[in-house]
């Protein structure tokens, strides 16, 4: 259960080797999550960060994870929250693509849909169906500013962002009044390694800065985090520029 000031004693981090997903659970172990589970591709990587995770005194197991078989998310989810309530999940699994190629490779780009979009819809309908029957928790969701109005430059991953934006607001409130909450972060460019050797765009921000702000927002209940906030009133600007001259914008 979370404690007096909302801060939840067991994590579950969908993409555990997620920059934001790690930052995030640093800060939560900081105050008094005990039980932190990385679910994840089995790799080097993912047990690097659980070692990690561990010297900070949690107790931290890794979970064979693969957002693209969505016919196994119900078994290996389910099976996580049968061994003790889980009072947070961090959806923070996702894929970039290259928007060059994926206009080539239709195959590239479904991954990325499928990744992004259809994937984590299965595993969040299985994650909330599991913390509504428990009664509690928090279901976080990792969206993007990218997804509130496609662009030329990034249409593919955008709109895999949108569809998972509606999906997330729509769960939420499907779930208000069950003690389930859902929040929806919506952050700009991320300096990360999966940004690396890209062009900033304005207002970029870091993984740390959202996982502040995950942490603040899940003190709060809120509902949407704009990471920074300013963008919360340049998407709104951007969102009813007229076509022709959103098309004439910087691409950046």
């Amino acid at each position: 259960m979370k404690d007096a000031f909302g801060a939840p004693q067991s994590l579950l981090v969908l993409g555990g080797t997620s920059e934001i997903g790690l930052a995030t659970a640093r800060r939560l172990i900081a105050s008094r999550t005990r039980t932190v589970r990385l679910a994840g591709r089995p790799s080097p990587a993912l047990e690097r960060a659980a070692a990690d995770l561990r010297e900070l005194g949690a107790d931290v197991r890794t979970v064979g994870f693969d957002a693209l078989d969505s016919a196994s998310h119900e078994e290996v989810l389910g099976k996580l929250f049968t061994e003790g309530d889980i009072d947070m999940v961090l959806m923070a699994f996702g894929v970039l693509g290259d928007q060059a190629r994926d206009e080539e490779e239709p195959l590239s780009a479904v991954r990325v849909a499928q990744t992004n979009y259809t994937g984590a819809v299965s595993a969040g309908l299985v994650c909330a169906g599991a913390l509504q029957a428990q009664g509690h928790g928090s279901l976080v969701v990792l969206s993007s500013v990218a997804g509130e109005r496609a662009r030329r430059a990034d249409f593919i991953y955008g709109s895999s962002k949108a569809g998972l934006d509606a999906f997330a607001q729509g769960l939420g409130d499907a779930l208000h009044g069950t003690g389930v909450h859902v929040m929806v972060v919506r952050p700009g460019f991320v300096r990360s390694r999966m940004t690396a050797g890209r062009e900033e765009a304005p207002l970029a921000t870091t993984p740390g800065a959202v996982a502040d702000a995950i942490v603040t927002g899940l003190r709060r209940r809120s509902e949407t985090v704009w990471v920074p906030g300013a963008l919360r009133v340049v998407m709104s600007a951007l969102r009813h520029v007229p076509r022709p001259l959103f098309r004439r914008l910087p691409v950046r």
